[in-house]
């Protein structure tokens, strides 16, 4: 296993884990409109054998399993034991046992399969090694196999992110900067990048298609500022600057995110790119 992907595993087993398994219904409320244009490109068929990286606490596991019946079997992979385990008691509730999911690290992991199907929402951008891992993926599909994910496009182009970012900024001062590409959500942003990548790993037919939805961050305006303060790079400022600086930075958080309330709730617009290949 390699340094960088050690880092990330860590990240997920411990506070960040846990926290998406505290939130796992909200964080699934709110990126489900991009998950269900991936699914959608995925078009899983029933009796196929699918592989889904970065499951995280199952949801599209799930949806997977439902797709791929009768006959399919599906394989969710996560690094983080926390929400493996809420990914498999939700399976066990539903009734579906056809899912299975196992803890490891898929750019390395003795993945099985062949599979038909390789699939992640959000699950592929961690990667300190993206190259090795989309290669090593690769040979764990059948010839006639297909892949698709969805992942961020740049962090400029995602106003839930840059938006409570620039408030925190207001009162923390700037982060220093760190490397574009470093593994993290925005890692993929660059689409001529992530073709390179996944050409270079033997992927074929590569397509990035566009995809921009509103992304529910709470609701109500207070309700979405603490929201900014769990997930996302206001929250890693915070977390970074101490829990004493919170009452400022929610401050700021309220005033920034005020323009984007309305009925439904405070919602910001998401940009990731839909990527699909054939093995």
């Amino acid at each position: 296993m390699t340094a960088g992907n050690a880092d990330q595993i860590a990240l997920w087993n411990e506070d960040l884990g846990q926290r998406w398994v505290r939130e796992q219904a909200r964080l699934d409320a709110s990126i489900a409109p991009f998950g269900a244009a991936a699914l959608k490109a995925a078009a899983a068929k029933s009796g196929e054998v699918v592989l889904d990286i970065g499951c995280g606490c199952g949801d599209t596991s799930l949806l997977l399993a439902q797709a791929a019946a009768p006959g399919g079997r599906v394989l969710g992979v996560d690094v983080s034991a926390p929400m493996l385990a809420r990914a498999r008691a939700r399976a066990k509730e539903a009734g579906l046992d056809t899912v299975r999911f196992e803890e490891g690290d898929a750019s390395s992991a003795t993945l099985g399969g062949p599979f038909d199907l390789l699939f992640s929402r959000f699950g592929v951008m961690f990667f300190d090694d993206p190259l090795k891992a989309f290669r090593h993926m690769r040979s764990a599909m059948k010839p006639t196999g297909r892949m698709a994910f969805v992942c961020w496009r740049g962090f400029a182009e995602n106003a839930w992110a840059t938006t409570p970012a620039a408030a925190a900024i207001r009162v923390l001062g700037a982060p220093k900067p760190g490397d574009p590409f470093a593994p993290g959500p925005f890692a993929f942003g660059d689409a001529d990048r992530t073709r390179a990548i996944l050409e270079g790993a033997g992927w074929r037919a590569v397509t990035l298609e566009a995809f921009d939805a509103p992304m529910v961050m709470g609701r109500d305006v207070a309700d979405a500022a603490w929201w900014s303060t769990q997930m996302g790079p206001a929250g890693a400022m915070l977390r970074e600057a101490g829990e004493h600086r919170r009452e400022e930075v929610i401050a700021a958080l309220v005033d920034a995110l005020k323009p984007f309330a309305g009925p439904a709730g405070v919602a910001l617009p998401g940009a990731v790119w839909i990527v699909s290949a054939t093995a």
